[in-house]
């Protein structure tokens, strides 16, 4: 059975005690609702470590719409079975009060890179992330943390926060895991009703086949989908739909 640490004291007695003190730790970071991404994430982790940590806390400073934080999926007991499964040997469930004790005074931010794509249409998401992980692995203190390229703007953002504050938690970036139809797996998917479950991995098709971004916007539009962004940097692209009231993101190499 999982071990469950629910306090930062907690987790820091039995990471100096001497059961964890010379084992290698791989850090799986989560909003919980989880997913075959989330556990390819474990299973890579569980391979290259010892010990495999997950933490589960649904970031509330990351989310610029309260409705997008309201309706957010929450299955702990399902996730619970899943890491059970999985045998992963620590879950890190902290309180809100906890992490946030200063009330959000202190934060991370960063200038450029953080400004575009997502950011530029979430105001304020990339700082709730930063400030969130930088918190997590600073607890955690793991030898490695592996996060999806599904959201491959967020990797290369704490990539970039961990070089350049010289933490010692390497950051290793995983594959996108999809379904048989193409979607990239997102705890979000099911929030999608059946019709856009549907219709949904057309998202990826379109994205993956087009080469202009012009003709993507266009075809993801009259396919149904409302364009958040389409656009490309450093031989990749990004995008965002909204199908619905569910927000989509997905990205390919050029």
């Amino acid at each position: 059975m999982i071990s469950i640490i629910k306090s930062v004291a907690e987790w820091k007695e039995l990471r100096n005690s001497e059961s964890l003190k010379n084992k290698t730790i791989g850090f799986v970071p989560t909003m919980g609702a989880l997913h075959e991404g989330h556990l390819s994430l474990i299973e890579k982790s569980k391979n290259e470590n010892e010990i495999t940590v997950v933490s589960i806390f649904v970031n509330p400073t990351q989310f610029n719409d309260p409705k997008d934080l309201e309706k957010y999926p929450r299955t702990y007991e399902d996730d619970l079975q899943k890491l059970n499964r999985t045998k992963t040997d620590y879950l890190f469930y902290p309180s809100h009060n906890e992490l946030y004790a200063d009330k959000f005074r202190y934060e991370i931010n960063e200038k450029e890179f953080s400004q575009i794509l997502c950011g530029a249409h979430r105001p304020g998401h990339f700082t709730g992330v930063l400030t969130i992980v930088m918190k997590l692995l600073n607890i955690v203190k793991a030898d490695k943390a592996y996060f999806g390229e599904k959201d491959y703007q967020q990797y290369l953002l704490i990539k970039g926060m961990v070089d350049t504050f010289f933490m010692d938690t390497k950051i290793v970036p995983c594959p996108i895991v999809r379904e048989k139809d193409g979607l990239a797996m997102s705890s979000r998917n099911m929030l999608l009703s059946k019709q856009e479950r549907i219709l949904a991995p057309k998202f990826f098709e379109i994205l993956s086949k087009e080469k202009n971004n012009e003709e993507i916007i266009a075809k993801l539009a009259y396919s149904g989908f409302k364009v958040d962004y389409v656009d490309e940097v450093e031989n990749r692209r990004y995008a965002a739909v909204y199908l619905g009231n569910v927000r989509l993101i997905d990205n390919v190499k050029i």
